[in-house]
């Protein structure tokens, strides 16, 4: 490939590579960060010489184990970085078992000097109990942000594929690192290297901080109506307080009858079992990620009562809303 330096703004040789450091935490992505750390290498290879130097680091120092059951090896424990270093805290699955007091308490320290940290995937859950996130925005994958704005009221949550707010950034998971990393790629050796690089990764269609990480309603669904995609919308913003079938169909302009048989004939269910079933979605996710009670989660999901809650979780799962909590910790603890 040609030498991009003589048409970018590159750093001259005599500048020292920018160096990232990866914290690998128990079951992270392996997504997340092989895009990240692979921008970081075509950028060097695109660049014609070191632009960027890393190490992956993480607890005791000798492995990590990422989701998919792939083993790495560590450079080292978790030592003092430089001032000028950049951190990017990669994480996953069950990231509340991998946040560690130690691990909190290295984030403090590090942190403290001044340094650029980042969440990659879950990481913002980590890097909020830390409280490196107060009064920041962020965003966490889509799957965790029930339970993270349940938790972490200081921190203004988003729904953005990444968010760099001061010296924090954090992104959405899935190939959101890609767009980070073009970004800071852009920032330090202009926009023609950050193009290229994502040529290299065959990334077509890179992201800003202004775009979403879930697909619109119409593609989630696989139906393209306007007043059902609007509805479906005002379903999910409206939670804990839901609004009847027949004020959903009164504020798209149709009658309750009208808004019935479109989800008959589109999504095979009424209006209420969908509704229904959005809730209960946000009440596992609540179940399974937070230490909520139950009848705090119930509130959480529109349900003035335990029982009633209880009830309808069962039919749905097939299991009580206390009985999934507790296999749910057998399951972690195996």
């Amino acid at each position: 490939m040609s030498d991009l330096r003589s048409a970018t703004r590159i750093q001259p040789d005599t500048d020292k590579p920018q160096r990232f450091v990866f914290v690998l935490l128990d079951q992270f992505s392996l997504l997340c960060f092989a895009t990240a750390i692979e921008a970081l290498r075509i950028a060097n290879r695109m660049g014609g010489r070191t632009l960027y130097e890393w190490s992956v680091i993480g607890e005791g120092g000798e492995q990590a184990v990422c989701s998919a059951g792939a083993v790495f090896q560590l450079d080292g424990d978790l030592g003092e970085l430089a001032r000028d270093d950049k951190m990017l805290v990669c994480s996953g699955m069950d990231v509340q078992s991998a946040t560690t007091k130690k691990v909190l308490g290295w984030l403090r320290r590090e942190a403290r000097k001044g340094i650029v940290v980042g969440g990659l995937c879950t990481a913002a859950y980590t890097l909020a109990r830390a409280g490196l996130l107060d009064g920041k925005k962020a965003t966490i994958h889509w799957e965790n942000q029930d339970s993270f704005a349940e938790e972490f009221e200081d921190v203004e949550l988003t729904k953005s594929v990444f968010v760099v707010d001061g010296n924090r950034m954090t992104t959405a998971g899935g190939t959101s690192s890609i767009d980070l990393m073009l970004k800071l790629i852009a920032e330090d050796h202009g926009e023609e290297l950050a193009n290229a690089v994502a040529d290299q990764l065959i990334y077509s269609s890179i992201r800003t901080d202004q775009d979403t990480q879930r697909l619109s309603v119409p593609t989630r669904i696989g139906v393209r109506h306007p007043k059902l995609s609007l509805v479906i919308q005002m379903m999910e913003n409206n939670i804990e307080e839901p609004i009847s079938p027949s004020v959903l169909a009164q504020d798209v302009g149709m009658s309750t009858r009208q808004l019935e048989r479109l989800f008959r004939r589109y999504l095979s269910r009424s209006p209420k079992r969908y509704y229904m079933e959005l809730r209960l979605q946000k009440a596992r996710n609540l179940l399974m990620q937070t230490d909520m009670s139950v009848i705090n989660v119930a509130l959480a999901c529109g349900f003035a009562s335990p029982s009633h809650f209880s009830k309808c979780y069962r039919a749905h799962y097939d299991t009580t809303p206390y009985r999934e909590r507790g296999s749910h910790a057998t399951r972690l603890s195996i």
